[in-house]
């Protein structure tokens, strides 16, 4: 492996942080209070190239490697890990199941629009009461000619509501069977397709979170993507490359959390002298660097395996699991650095450590990584 950033990423890198600056920064704390949605922002993004971060040009993408794509989602989420949440929604899961199981047909429509940031994409695999449970799903796809009727219902969705198409996996087989589910892609304004109830979260706020719901949805069976009984099978190996992106999220908000916690040491001065010089400080620093510094090496060497074709079921579920559980523990130790402040609105750790939770959770929890993991090693 080379462990030098290439030039292309530095230039992502640069161009990120000048266009945080400039568009996110000076609005995140409102978005946050108000749990908007800037829906605007991802055009934007999409005119910028990141909204196809993994789509290969030939469908209006950018074409960029993992690597690149670790690097976009970590400097936005330094900023505002809302923004990099709803980003990584988009690229990794709805574009990334149209890019690896859709047909040539499926991709020449759909990508190029996802690609842009004309179109912003959501994905619906979990349900009420079926979390890590995917196989015990209720929603179900009944054939009716050349179509499917689909009922049921989606939550904790990303995009929800704001989304203009939407991968589906549904139950059309026994429930329990992991080939008896298929996914979909449904657009918006398809009859009997319609958001439902906007979640009022603690953490990633600006990042909308919503229920999908389905009555009577008329879907064509050109829609499908593969075979059908394939869904759950493809969604698991989207998760795979997903994970990669969760944990570069988390790399993002751990880095923040450390970038200003460091800045606060040096600057807060107690018996005359900076909070930096206190080895109680300095340690927790020294920790957190070095949680940082391991959680980007497994996360690139993820990167790597993908980038060869490998199967990453394993090294992902690991830089997943390890990064997330690192970002709550760094915003955690950036918050009690800041003391009193830190619980404030006025210091950007506290909106760090709401949004942290989230990645031990989302794609997967710590404890479904760790079952992944060890069936891997027990095979």
């Amino acid at each position: 492996m080379n462990f030098e950033m290439s030039e292309t990423r530095r230039a992502i890198a640069h161009s990120i942080r000048e266009f945080s600056k400039k568009h996110i920064k000076p609005y995140m704390m409102e978005w946050d209070e108000n749990q908007t949605f800037p829906e605007d922002l991802f055009h934007q993004l999409g005119e910028m190239g990141y909204m196809g971060v993994l789509v290969p040009e030939e469908y209006g993408g950018s074409g960029m490697d993992y690597h690149e794509y670790i690097t976009v989602i970590e400097e936005i989420s330094k900023v505002d890990s809302s923004v990099g949440l709803s980003l990584a929604a988009h690229n990794s899961l709805c574009t990334n199941h149209i890019l690896e199981f859709g047909n040539e047909a499926q991709k020449q429509k759909w990508l190029p629009k996802l690609a842009h940031g004309e179109w912003i994409g959501a994905w619906g695999l979990t349900e009420h009461n079926t979390g890590s449970d995917a196989g015990g799903m209720s929603t179900t796809a009944v054939e009716d000619g050349d179509f499917y009727i689909i009922n049921g219902a989606k939550n904790f969705i990303t995009h929800g509501i704001s989304g203009n198409i939407a991968v589906v996996i549904v139950r059309t087989g026994e429930k329990g069977d992991s080939r008896g589910m298929t996914a979909f892609v449904i657009e918006k304004g398809t009859p009997g397709f319609s958001s439902g109830k906007k979640e009022n979260k603690m953490g990633m706020r600006a990042s909308e979170t919503a229920e999908l719901i389905f009555d009577n949805c008329r879907v064509h069976k050109d829609n499908i993507l593969g075979e059908v009984g394939e869904g759950f099978i493809q969604s698991m190996k989207v998760l795979d490359g997903g994970r990669i992106s969760i944990g570069a999220l988390s790399l993002g908000i751990a880095k923040g959390s450390y970038e200003a916690a460091l800045k606060y040491a040096q600057e807060r001065e107690q018996f005359g002298r900076s909070i930096s010089k206190f080895q109680a400080i300095g340690f927790k620093l020294a920790d957190m660097a070095t949680e940082i510094e391991a959680s980007e090496l497994l996360l690139h060497k993820a990167a790597h395996d993908k980038a060869k074709g490998e199967k990453i079921t394993q090294i992902g579920a690991m830089a997943k699991m390890y990064s997330s559980e690192v970002c709550v523990k760094i915003a955690n130790e950036a918050l009690q650095i800041h003391g009193g402040y830190g619980y404030t609105k006025d210091f950007p750790v506290e909106k760090f450590y709401r949004d942290a939770k989230l990645c031990t959770i989302g794609e997967g929890t710590t404890e479904i990584q760790k079952l992944v993991i060890s069936r891997n090693l027990l095979k």
